[in-house]
């Protein structure tokens, strides 16, 4: 397969972020196709048996079997690196998928994680159920606070984790002050960053070591396929992560790689018009409801950390009604435009209410303490019209009485 561009990191550094989102990691076939082509194949055949067996041996570069390599998959790869400034990244079958590979590829009976309080249900349940049963010791703090991270430190803790902006209530992290923490002790600093995407936020630059995706979300963007990334030093990916995925599979298909492929080419045009967008819908329900969390508005405890951190604030925020779970899916009930869901980081405006979906599986003291409460929610604001959103969502208030 003859390569144009992808491997040549010397060239391909250089360029700006809207060309590596188009062009990076490019390889054409003998064919010279302009899109980048779709492997679909699970294995591939050796010219001799001598072959077979230095590529085994590592001895030859070329593929063996799709579990470990694909051309589309690769494409993809060194594609997010490219955009997070890593020097690698592994792609997975889904966002949790990676969280879960990057977590236990690192950690083992007796080790010690410090998490991030406010995160994604499912991280949660990392933190509180699957890594404790494997021995791993876990301690929940407020993110916000660098300070209780480091309070929570132990002789044996091996990683810090953390989503910033975290889902759903949109608290910010330092990642300067966090990471330092970490890298002075040893640590491993791993940060969630589905919400910022590398267009937006690259926490690498504030010296954390890895970063893990949810490519479902603002990546594809169109709400179409499952995807997971983790970006890392090339010894991370090689040495640590790709030794626990390659021997359990959680191996991301060709078509979804290919359609991630896609999203990335308009991913910086989406999530800034996205987030212009929910800055105008988040200034509107300031004044109707009675909290917003946007860390966009001057209104959010931690604008200015947030706006240090990112160039943008993203499409997702969060708001709070007096009325309960009762008040918010009334809400979500009268609305004609935006979609309930609980998906985020689509191009179609999505709202829901995660006490009772993202995080139900969270026990409600757990949510409280979050600040997850029965009258927050969640909203992805798409590209749509931003007035046609306003307009569904005051005709929404109004039926509830706000």
């Amino acid at each position: 397969m003859k390569r144009k561009t992808g491997q040549d990191r010397s060239i391909t550094t250089r360029w700006r972020p809207a060309t590596q989102a188009i062009r990076g990691g490019t390889a054409r076939s003998e064919y010279g196709e302009t899109s980048e082509a779709l492997f679909l194949t699970s294995g591939y055949a050796y010219d001799c048996a001598g072959d077979a067996a230095a590529r085994f041996a590592g001895e030859q570069d070329g593929m063996t079997y799709s579990r470990l390599q694909n051309p589309t998959v690769q494409m993809l790869e060194e594609r997010i690196a490219l955009l997070e400034g890593a020097e690698a990244c592994r792609t997975m079958a889904s966002g949790m998928a990676a969280m879960t590979a990057v977590l236990l590829s690192q950690l083992q009976a007796g080790d010690h994680l410090v998490g991030g309080r406010a995160a994604f249900g499912s991280c949660r349940w990392l933190t509180d159920t699957l890594l404790p049963k494997f021995g791993i010791g876990t301690t929940v703090v407020d993110a916000r606070d660098p300070q209780a991270f480091l309070d929570a430190v132990r002789p044996e803790t091996k990683v810090f984790f953390f989503e910033t902006p975290a889902n759903p209530t949109m608290d910010i992290a330092d990642l300067s002050a966090i990471c330092a923490i970490a890298r002075e002790r040893g640590i491993t600093t791993v940060v969630d960053n589905a919400f910022a995407t590398p267009a937006l936020q690259r926490p690498m630059d504030f010296g954390a070591d890895v970063t893990a995706y949810s490519a479902t979300k603002m990546m594809d963007g169109q709400g179409r396929v499952l995807a997971g990334a983790v970006c890392g030093t090339q010894d991370f990916i090689d040495n640590t992560l790709l030794p626990f995925t390659r021997n359990t599979g959680p191996t991301l298909s060709p078509f979804n790689a290919w359609v991630v492929l896609k999203g990335l080419e308009t991913l910086d045009l989406r999530i800034r018009r996205q987030s212009e967008n929910s800055l105008k819908v988040g200034a509107f329900l300031e004044g109707r409801v009675p909290r917003v969390l946007h860390p966009g508005l001057p209104s959010h405890p931690q604008h200015e950390l947030a706006m240090r951190q990112m160039s943008a604030a993203g499409p997702i925020f969060a708001f709070e009604l007096d009325g309960g779970r009762t008040q918010a899916h009334g809400l979500l009930d009268a609305l004609e435009l935006i979609d309930i869901s609980n998906n985020i980081g689509d191009s179609r405006s999505l709202m829901t209410h995660p006490a009772s979906t993202t995080h139900s599986s969270v026990a409600e003291e757990k949510r409280l303490e979050m600040g997850i409460s029965e009258g927050m929610i969640r909203l992805n604001v798409g590209l749509e019209d931003a007035d046609d959103l306003i307009e569904d969502l005051d005709r929404a208030l109004r039926a509830v009485g706000l």
